[in-house]
């Protein structure tokens, strides 16, 4: 039988708006020769016509692979009870348990890459090594294949929302103007944040207490 490895990466872990996606790639050793002749890298170093075309060659590639999408509301609530790298450990761990490998690459999520990797053993169910390090989207090509994946899926599910309600909701990143733009706006016509914001993000607190404090100004009390 031969010797699986996976690669998981995230995309979407810090942005205000939009869902958070954690991909998985499982492939056999010996593919991994094949995702450097591809041409794989760290997604945030390809345009996005470039990650397009390789997630589908990835996708032919892989025995398998695995996307799992948080929404916004799924990340309010569980921040409610754990830290953003305690969801980011159950997150990858679940993908583990879609694709079972030998060995998985992760990229760490924790400022301890180590302690990243330790603490996915402890919820993953089976035997397993981890390698767990910052940069490994940039170190091991597998890790790069899953970057892609977690980067175009989230991308499609961001522009899919700007289209369903006609708006252009930027990256979704709270240092993008456009994002911020939006959020303001919609906030003022609407009073509140759209179902899609993560309303535990200070970006989101501040456009509601900026919201709040205006109408308090103009003689006007809402209930938030």
């Amino acid at each position: 039988m031969a010797f699986m490895i996976s690669g998981i990466d995230e995309a979407g872990k810090g942005p205000v708006l939009g869902p958070m996606c954690v991909a998985g790639v499982l492939m056999d050793d010996a593919a991994n020769g094949a995702l450097l002749k591809l041409g794989v890298k760290d997604s945030k170093q390809l345009s996005p016509k470039k990650r397009e075309v390789l997630a589908g060659d990835i996708k032919k590639l892989a025995a398998k692979y695995f996307v799992l999408e948080v929404s916004a509301f799924q990340i309010d609530e569980l921040r409610k009870i754990m830290t953003m790298n305690e969801i980011m450990v159950v997150c990858f761990a679940k993908v583990l348990e879609e694709l079972r490998p030998d060995h998985a690459f992760v990229d760490a999520a924790d400022v301890i890459a180590q302690r990243f990797g330790e603490n996915i053993k402890k919820k993953y169910t089976r035997e397993i090594t981890i390698t767990s390090e910052h940069e490994a989207d940039v170190k091991y090509p597998i890790v790069s294949a899953a970057s892609i994946l977690a980067k175009v899926r989230r991308d499609l599910l961001v522009k899919e929302l700007g289209e369903k309600i006609g708006e252009d909701l930027g990256s979704g990143y709270p240092a993008d103007p456009k994002t911020i733009y939006f959020l303001e706006n919609w906030v003022k016509e609407h009073g509140s944040l759209p179902d899609f914001a993560r309303k535990s993000w200070e970006t989101s607190r501040r456009i509601l207490g900026e919201f709040a404090s205006s109408q308090i100004n103009s003689g006007i009390l809402v209930k938030l």
